[in-house]
This record gives structure tokens, C-alpha cells and sequence, in this order.
């Protein structure tokens, strides 16, 4: 310690020993930080209801609740000859950054599609409120970052649908750069669809609203097309009702009168 200079009261933990002190004296071992492990960012397949009961149920509320609607049942966006054309989806036009979807990812959703047309379909239920309407539900425990729908529907020209009556089941889908007047894609779910559009918004105004989110939106790049993925935020319980904001891509919907 008469070496060091300043003098100190105490020998710090580091080897600051001089030449010819350190042959003397030991290293002090250090103490080193445990890293926490990162989190995961990759995509996880859901997983189904082990008994055909459980799953048949499911599909039960969500048949019952397109029908009611007038919508078909649609695993994939969708493309007329009056709406937007297969060709005017294409990631480069788009105006803000779009994520690159991992081949790890896209394995991930395949496999997740293929569970879907084969009966096994994610642990959600559809249910209806009648001060709400429908919403949906958790029907099993669900890891966070498992993949559960694509939103899907039938992708139309924003121009085209301003004045529609159901805007608030549309989902932007593109944005485009070079556009004079905002314009763009949407998703719209009111002819064709799955899950995805009864899945309930957040109230973004007030913290408390912000709590219930547990999905989250994200558009990716896949293959030179753009789409929209919901994936589970955090872990959720059965019984919890899924929420994701409205509002993650732009401002467009109001959400102050959201429960």
C-alpha cells in the first residue's frame, strides 16, 4: 500500500501491485458479474391443445364467429383483380424500415401454418362480450415470442377504403415512399380472415391500457412481400385476453374509447 499514490486505506481488488511487490503478493481473484442469458428473439411454433375436444372447441368459436360476421375462414392474405394487385405487396416501396424475417423464423411459421391446416390450431378461443363483443382468449399457458397468426384478409389500396365502415378491423400493411397523398395497403378482414381480427386493441392513452398489452405487431419482409405477424409479448395465462396496439405502425385509430 506504500507503493500506491495516492495512499489508500484499503488494497483495491485489482492487481495494482508494482514490479517489484507483485512477485510478493498473490493475485486477488475478482469477482465477475454474472451475465444474464439473452432473451430469445426467435420465433416459437405454438403449442395445441393435447385432446381433439380442446381443439375442436376452438375451432368451434372461431367458425361461429367468422359466421357471424359473413367471413370466410382465410390462413393467408389474399389478392383480387378490383382490390390491389399481388404485385403493388413488394417491401421495397415501403416508406419506414421493415424488418428481414430469419430463415429460423419462416421454418417457425410454416410449421405453425402446416399445424393450422392439419386441425392442430393455437390454444385460443374466441368469446363474445356484449358490451364489447368478440374478443379472444387464451385457452392454455403461452410462452413469450410464440408465433399465433398471421393477420390476413383481403389487401386493398388505402384510397379505396377511407370511407369504409369497417376501418377499424383494417391492418396497414405498406405504406408507400413515393407516394404524393398517404397511401398505401391495408389488410382488410371483412370479407375474408382468421383469428387475428378479433383480437382486441389496447387503450395507448393511459398507462393502465398499456398494461394489457401482451402481443405485439410486427411487419416483416418475407421474400420481397410484406406481412403482418402477431407474436406473444411476454409469457400469458390461460384465461387472459389477448391485446396489442392498434397503433404500433401509425396513429391512425382512435383508442381513447377502448376498455
Amino acid at each position: 500500500m506504500k507503493c500506491l499514490r495516492p495512499a489508500v486505506l484499503e488494497i483495491p481488488p485489482e492487481n495494482w501491485y508494482c514490479d517489484g511487490c507483485r512477485s510478493k503478493h498473490p493475485e486477488v481473484p475478482q469477482k465477475r458479474r454474472k451475465r444474464l442469458p439473452k432473451k430469445s428473439t426467435k420465433f416459437l411454433p405454438y403449442v395445441p391443445a393435447n385432446d381433439v375436444e380442446s381443439r375442436n372447441r376452438q375451432m368451434d368459436s372461431l367458425r361461429f364467429a367468422l359466421q357471424s360476421k359473413n367471413v370466410a375462414f382465410s390462413d393467408k392474405l389474399t389478392y383480387s383483380h378490383d382490390m390491389a394487385p399481388k404485385s403493388a405487396n413488394q417491401s421495397k416501396y415501403e416508406a419506414d424500415d421493415i424488418q428481414e424475417l430469419s430463415t429460423e423464423d419462416y421454418i417457425t411459421i410454416k410449421k405453425c401454418k402446416a399445424m393450422m391446416k392439419g386441425g392442430k390450431c393455437p390454444p385460443l378461443k374466441v368469446v363474445f362480450d356484449e358490451v364489447e363483443g368478440y374478443k379472444v382468449e387464451a385457452d392454455g399457458p403461452i410462452k413469450a415470442m410464440t408465433f399465433l397468426a398471421e393477420y390476413t384478409g383481403d389487401v386493398d389500396f388505402v384510397r379505396n377504403r377511407r370511407d369504409d365502415e369497417n376501418f377499424d378491423s383494417f391492418m396497414t400493411l405498406l405504406t408507400y415512399r413515393d407516394s404524393e397523398e398517404e397511401d398505401g395497403l391495408f389488410i382488410c378482414p371483412d370479407k375474408r380472415g382468421n383469428i387475428a381480427r378479433f383480437i382486441s386493441g389496447i387503450n395507448n392513452h393511459s398507462a393502465e391500457g398499456r398494461k394489457k398489452k401482451n402481443l405485439k405487431s410486427v411487419r416483416y419482409n418475407v421474400r420481397g412481400k410484406c406481412h403482418v405477424y402477431l407474436v406473444a409479448l411476454r409469457n400469458i395465462k390461460k384465461g387472459e385476453r389477448l391485446c396489442f396496439d392498434y397503433n404500433r405502425q401509425d396513429s391512425g385509430y382512435d383508442t381513447q374509447h377502448f376498455i
